[in-house]
């Protein structure tokens, strides 16, 4: 198993059969560097177009349709001190008598601390003066090429993965993803040094990382949706609007995890899930909105499968 640095000098603002810019083994470990969301580097430099240039995509040779492809986050570096988001709510998550008493978005500037793993405004409003965040990295854009030849705007998301924007996609956790191409064609970026539940403010703190991901086949896993994985709990994620839509997809994927994996009847997952699930919204921003489908993995049963 090899280690590979991959350095973009070329960004997709789409997930899609794009030529691979890497090609690797399964089981190998990629290193890259990431622009934030509007395409800037880590010196503030304009490297892309907006929306989430992505680095990739890695070609993970023998990966085909029908497999799954898994992604272990293992570290997360920021690369730069600064970050930025929008300061005013996003206009579709307040009622809408609500949207004309809020000022024009502006973008702000974060301070980043990377010694002490710290977030904070540069330029505090009135009540935010002690405001300081811990680094919460994660990823915001990430998946690989859908299936008949699609491409999908790194502006939203799918079956493939795309923007999802869930705060769980940080380091330690791993997440598969269902392959409709040769290869895979894995992509990432997007990446924020905080967010909370949502996107509500149209952004996370959208700064640059340097991502290190293991990226692994698992033959004939036949997957619908993305699923997670961290030290205490699995995950279905949903992509879809309306929000009711996506959260059926997550809710059914998990369904389907616990009677394919776990050997519960369809009636036994029911009172599982029905008394532990938690649901975490991911984004009500992008056009797909995100949810995630959450049990703790103290509540599941042995798995029948040697399949996570």
């Amino acid at each position: 198993m090899a280690t590979h640095r991959l350095e973009p000098t070329l960004w997709y603002n789409a997930l899609g059969s794009f030529p691979p810019v890497l090609h690797c083994a399964d089981g190998d470990t990629v290193i890259t560097e990431t622009i934030d969301a509007i395409g800037y580097d880590r010196d503030g430099v304009a490297r892309a177009q907006r929306p989430n240039p992505t680095n990739g995509p890695i070609h993970v040779e023998g990966a085909e349709p029908g497999d799954a492809l898994r992604v272990e986050i293992l570290r997360m570096t920021p690369t730069r001190d600064t970050g930025w988001t929008f300061d005013v709510l996003a206009a579709n998550v307040v009622d809408p008598e609500a949207v004309r008493s809020l000022p024009p978005p502006q973008r702000v500037t974060w301070l980043i601390d990377r010694q002490a793993s710290t977030v904070r405004l540069e330029n505090p409003p009135a009540g935010l003066e002690h405001f300081v965040l811990p680094l919460e990295p994660m990823i915001g854009c990430f998946g690989v090429a859908p299936r008949g030849g699609q491409a999908f705007s790194n502006a939203t998301s799918a079956e493939n993965g795309g923007n999802m924007d869930y705060r769980g996609f940080g380091p330690g956790t791993t997440v598969w993803f269902p392959v409709a191409v040769p290869g895979a064609l894995f992509s990432l970026g997007d990446c924020h040094a905080v967010q909370g539940d949502g996107e509500i403010v149209g952004t996370g703190i959208e700064t640059t990382f340097e991502v290190e991901v293991r990226l692994s086949i698992e033959k004939g896993r036949k997957l619908v949706w993305p699923r997670g994985e961290t030290a205490t709990d699995i995950f279905s994620v949903g992509n879809a609007r309306p929000l009711d839509q996506a959260l059926q997809h997550a809710t059914t994927d998990m369904l389907n995890w616990l009677t394919s994996d776990y050997g519960l009847s369809a009636t036994a997952a029911s009172h599982l899930m029905g008394q532990v699930v938690r649901y975490d919204v991911g984004n009500v921003f992008d056009p797909a909105y995100t949810m995630v489908c959450r049990i703790a993995k103290k509540w599941l049963p042995a798995r029948r499968t040697a399949r996570p």
